[in-house]
């Protein structure tokens, strides 16, 4: 019985440590709902990555997500003013559950850039 323990856990010991990382995947959706798919990562993927991304205005601004293992962890946030692009990452098994990343269009930047505009406009037809 000793001599099985004594192997037991040396097995134990000497075994290499499984540590699988699941991601929810998905590719360009429209919807968080279409990125329930789970995903085994491979062993060099570390990350789970979800980016978003909006552009347009008003009822005309669409919604991106894109959901997958990664490599690296490229958080980006980036904010065009008609158009936004984020990602986040996160190391942990399914933590990319949610697709609501905290992007917004910045409404007083597209106001700013029309008003620029008029101003170039109007200055040239002077």
């Amino acid at each position: 019985m000793k001599a099985f323990l004594v192997a037991l856990l040396a097995a134990v010991l000497c075994a290499q440590q499984v540590s699988s990382l699941f991601c929810y995947i998905c590719d360009n959706e429209h919807s968080n709902w279409n990125c329930m798919k789970t995903y085994k990562c491979e062993d060099h993927e570390k990350y789970c990555t979800t980016t978003y991304s909006t552009a347009g205005i008003g009822k005309d601004m669409g919604h991106r997500i894109t959901k997958k293992c990664s490599v690296d962890c490229p958080e980006t946030n980036v904010n065009f003013g008609l158009a936004a692009y984020s990602t986040k990452c996160c190391s942990t098994s399914l933590c990319n559950f949610s697709g609501a990343n905290s992007i917004r269009i910045n409404y007083a930047v597209v106001l700013l850039g029309i008003v620029g505009s008029l101003i170039c406009v109007l200055r040239v037809g002077l």
